[in-house]
């Protein structure tokens, strides 16, 4: 039986509490990045905080790029469009249906993941727990923004295909130089459309300021930390941690931006929450 040193506690406590911090960053970026819409819209921010990525990330990691082969570009190409798609439906479902709903929407695409690659039929219990929560937090009627969430459907989709293009791409490419080469590849589809914004309208310095903050508040500072706590805490662990987003995102969504909830979509977080979570910890015991 393998005994738990202190220095492996503790390196296992300073993990979980940088993914906390991790968790608590991009969201404040995604606080942030709603002060720039009313002037650069989610499509400006998102171009923004895909510029402030690459210019991070490319320096750092410096990706062969021309020893890249055809069977590691097209999973780097797929997972460029990914990042796009995942933070313009993120960003563009925020700016109609609000913080909170919108990040726990997102994800069901993890959530979606962990369903279909556990096998024990308990799993279909946190599937209907996720259910019920999507009802509880959307509260169809009439006046339902629609829109709003099939934004949010839309990233969550893109978050899905994030994980299993990474799965790929980490394992044709060196390190995290194919990851690199996705962002740089995004920011570059995404550098027309931010000249053509900038250029089209007065932007001010708040504007700016708030757009590159999201970049690193919500893409540069939680990318480096996951990588640092994943080398101290098991994925597992790692995933139920990450249950803790949309929770911080209804927080800093009722303090910061007064969005404030109803009880029953605060049920509806609870469920989806509880049940990625719950299924984390069946493939766990597995």
């Amino acid at each position: 039986m393998t005994e738990t040193t202190p220095s492996a506690t503790a390196g296992k406590a300073g993990g979980a509490a940088t993914l906390v911090a991790s968790a608590l960053s991009n969201q404040l970026g995604a606080a942030t990045a709603s002060l720039a819409f009313p002037v650069i819209g989610p499509v400006g921010v998102v171009a923004v905080r895909q510029l402030v990525a690459a210019a991070v990330l490319l320096p750092l990691v410096r990706p062969r790029l021309r020893d890249l082969a055809w069977r590691q570009w097209w999973p780097v190409l797929l997972l460029a469009v990914s990042f796009g798609t995942m933070n313009l439906g993120l960003y563009a479902s925020v700016q109609r249906i609000g913080l909170s709903l919108a990040v726990t929407l997102e994800f069901l695409g993890p959530l979606a993941v962990a369903l279909a690659s556990s096998r024990q039929k308990t799993s279909a219990l946190c599937a209907v727990a996720a259910a019920a929560g999507v009802v509880a937090i959307t509260n169809p009627e009439a006046s339902t923004d629609f829109v709003g969430i099939g934004f949010g459907l839309v990233a969550a989709c893109s978050w899905a295909a994030y994980i299993l293009l990474n799965r790929v791409v980490g394992q044709r490419t060196q390190g995290i130089q194919g990851t690199a080469a996705a962002t740089g590849v995004s920011a570059t589809l995404f550098l027309p459309v931010a000249v053509v914004i900038f250029l089209s309208q007065p932007v001010d310095g708040f504007t700016v300021l708030c757009a590159v903050a999201a970049g690193i508040l919500a893409s540069v500072l939680p990318y480096v930390a996951d990588l640092v706590a994943l080398r101290r805490v098991p994925a597992s662990l790692f995933g139920i941690l990450m249950s803790i987003n949309p929770v911080f995102a209804a927080i800093i969504g009722a303090l910061a931006l007064r969005q404030e909830l109803a009880p029953v979509q605060w049920v509806g977080i609870g469920l989806i929450v509880a049940a990625n979570a719950g299924v984390l910890l069946l493939r766990r015991s597995r």
